[in-house]
């Protein structure tokens, strides 16, 4: 039996939910994961009269299509969609058998109306709480155009196609056999990389803002809440809806909820966000800021914002080593999320870069799938707390070089090796291994502001407390800020204060903007 008792009660409960007849077609060999393949194909079957298998030959094996009766529908799994793939196999099942997908409508004709065609590849470890989002994405495009296709592949079941493809992080998309993207992708950002995204023309006519707000993280869903909740016109700029919360496992801290998976907290906040008359511009990058008579936002792609007041609350990303070879094998064995790559490291030797709480316990997790885990600290002592350090130190298979400068990534196709400076000795070292797991802190992002608002030497936009910068009618808020501590639920807080101030500056200058022609 491949699904438990409460995972088959699950299942029975949305098979009940299927629309029209379901046609699965199962290409399977005689080994075990195609035997495996099978149970779970019948279980499937013996929960729903809707659902018939017919067996065939697909291009990999062991892998299953489902298909609307005889309709062929173009979306397939190779390999058995379970753990975090799970939910992606009962969406499938729903969407194929004809229930609409949870689509915006705007983005949903996009999807209808591309022309050409599409063979998608997604490569995933079914451990990866990423995985699923790129899986169900292209599955929705899958079922709203019949030009395109979709395979999930697990790299587990088939490693050798994985190596071949030298893929070393996940998930990872192919494009009509060519690789088209690594990590977390949404739909419209799928559309936006096929040339379908939208330009500066649909932002031309825009009305100026009374408050404007510069990033789509928890700073900014909740900057974004307190304005519109004043009545006034507020609008949302983000590159990315969700921001660095999309990338985090689980949160435990965020008082009131004893654990909330990343992904599921924004959604959370999307959700809330779109109670209110809020203009969300997502998939937009923030390119400069000036003020004249209003504040004028100018984006990547060349439209021109105004708004009475913003609020930049555009938060922090992953610091990089800045070494040759960090980016020549990004996601050809250098990686920053030790949970969704970590299990295609099985059996090999890593490093991790980086001794603090978020590099100690991505040691700790790697340390039960890999083969020898390095942990390179630049400074004298670990950073992490001691309860971690205690943990890691209890482990047989993990290795501590303190006082080491990393100095380069070295490979050919993939990553082989790790070189540094021990600086204790100003010995040169190698260590060869086919792994590097980058975790060194955050950089604020804040580069494209220039010299406009004031900055610390990290970056760091200089507020007081109330979220003013030195520019009036400028706010700022969350990890691109001074603040002490980078935290959700401090940067929610900051925003908050920043949106208010931001709102009074407004209120304040009423008979200035009055006068002022857009």
């Amino acid at each position: 039996m491949i699904l438990d008792a409460d995972m088959k009660a699950q299942l029975k409960q949305y098979m009940e939910l299927l629309e029209d007849d379901v046609t699965i077609k199962l290409s399977v060999g005689n080994d075990k994961a195609s035997e495996d393949m099978t149970s779970l194909v019948d279980e499937l079957a013996s929960l729903s009269s809707k659902i018939t298998i017919e067996h065939t030959v697909l291009n990999r094996t062991p892998s299953f299509s489902i298909n609307r009766g005889t309709e062929e529908t173009g979306v397939t799994f190779a390999g058995l969609p379970l753990g975090h793939e799970f939910t992606s196999l009962v969406l499938a099942l729903l969407q194929v058998s004809g229930r609409a997908p949870k689509i915006d409508e705007a983005v949903a004709e996009q999807v209808k109306n591309l022309e050409g065609t599409y063979h998608f590849d997604t490569y995933v470890s079914l451990t990866c709480q990423v995985c699923p989002e790129v899986v169900q994405a292209l599955n929705i495009m899958t079922v709203l155009n019949p030009n395109i296709t979709h395979t999930m592949v697990d790299g587990a079941t088939f490693k050798q196609e994985v190596e071949e493809k030298k893929i070393m992080a996940v998930p990872t998309v192919f494009l009509n056999g060519e690789e088209f993207n690594g990590g977390r992708i949404t739909i419209p950002e799928i559309l936006a990389k096929l040339g379908s995204g939208p330009d500066a023309s649909e932002f031309a006519n825009k009305d100026p803002f009374d408050v404007l707000v510069v990033g789509g993280g928890p700073g900014g869903a909740t900057a974004g809440i307190y304005a519109a909740r004043k009545g006034i016109r507020t609008g949302i700029v983000a590159e990315r809806f969700g921001g660095q919360i999309l990338d985090t496992a689980t949160i435990e801290n965020f008082a009131s909820v004893n654990s909330i998976e990343g992904p599921q907290l924004a959604a959370n906040l999307e959700s809330h966000v779109k109670d209110y008359d809020i203009d969300v511009m997502d998939l937009q990058r923030a390119k400069s800021l000036q003020v004249n008579d209003y504040v004028e936002l100018e984006l990547e792609n060349g439209a021109t914002l105004k708004s009475k007041a913003v609020v930049l609350s555009t938060g922090a990303s992953w610091r990089k080593v800045g070494v040759p070879g960090e980016e020549e094998f990004r996601n050809k064995g250098v990686a920053y999320c030790p949970h969704c790559d970590g299990p295609l490291f099985e059996g090999k030797r890593v490093a991790v870069i980086g001794g603090g709480n978020s590099g100690i316990e991505a040691a700790i997790d790697l340390s039960g799938i890999v083969e020898h885990v390095t942990v390179l600290e630049f400074g004298e002592e670990l950073r992490a707390d001691s309860v971690l350090q205690d943990r890691l130190h209890r482990l047989p298979n993990v290795t501590v070089i303190k006082q080491a400068q990393t100095t380069e990534i070295t490979g050919t196709d993939v990553v082989n090796g790790i070189s540094y400076i021990d600086r204790a000795t100003e010995e040169e070292k190698h260590i060869e291994l086919e792994g590097v797991f980058v975790q060194i802190g955050l950089v604020p992002n804040t580069a494209w502001l220039g010299d406009l608002v004031e900055r610390n030497k990290m970056g760091e936009i200089i507020v007081d407390k109330y979220g003013a910068t030195n520019v009036p009618g400028v706010y700022a808020s969350g990890d691109c800020t001074d603040s002490a501590y980078n935290q959700i639920i401090i940067s929610m807080g900051a925003s908050a204060t920043a949106s208010l101030s931001a709102y009074d500056y407004v209120v304040k200058n009423a008979e200035k903007f009055a006068k002022v022609k857009a």
